[in-house]
């Protein structure tokens, strides 16, 4: 006597589930990568938003950074005298990008008296740069000394200086109504924060 034997189950019959709670598995898989672009949603919407003056500005603070470095390289200039036309080179080019972010009308010559009227707000900065120039005319010990000097001194000044004109610029300022000595105490300070003691 042959008993019938029942057909068998296909495999995956027993592991495949039912349309509605596959689609309900797959909302619930997806649900952390939901959360997330919504956690990222609400946080983003809950930040201010940047103002273009705030832009603006972020992008001068990063001009002056790169510039005051260009200062420490020209501050390296091997000759004495040179090398302070080399750091006021970068200062000037520094004004001009500056006159251009906050769209004021530049002029080179107004640029270097105002760079030569700011050097009075920098001793010991400006004197320091001057003695490290001339030490660069005595052998071996004299370009030594310059060479650790003279770097700091010309990023400082060269900092100092673009962080006055950006708020010279935000306060509606020009070229031709900056008075060097009224950026004086906030040269010192500036100086003072990226390394150089003021007077």
């Amino acid at each position: 006597m042959s008993k019938k034997l029942p057909r068998a189950i296909p495999p995956n019959a027993m592991h495949a589930p039912e349309p509605r709670l596959a689609a309900a598995l797959a909302d619930v898989a997806d649900e952390p990568e939901v959360m997330r672009r919504a956690t990222a949603a609400a946080t983003k919407a809950a930040e201010p938003a940047a103002t273009p003056a705030d832009e603006r500005r972020a992008e001068a603070v990063k001009l002056v950074k790169r510039f005051s470095l260009w200062g420490g390289v020209a501050s390296m200039v091997p000759a004495p005298f040179f090398d302070i036309a080399a750091i006021t080179a970068v200062q000037i080019q520094m004004l001009r990008r500056l006159s251009a972010i906050y769209d004021v009308p530049f002029s080179e010559n107004r640029g270097k008296a105002i760079v030569a009227g700011l050097a009075g707000a920098m001793i010991p900065a400006s004197s320091g740069i001057g003695a490290a120039s001339l030490m660069k005319g005595l052998p071996i010990l004299g370009t030594a000394v310059s060479t650790v000097v003279m770097p700091t001194l010309a990023a400082g000044a060269t900092y100092a200086i673009g962080m006055a004109f950006i708020q010279h610029f935000i306060s509606g300022g020009t070229l031709l109504d900056f008075n060097p000595p009224d950026y004086h105490e906030f040269i010192k300070q500036h100086t003072a924060r990226a390394g150089v003691r003021p007077a």
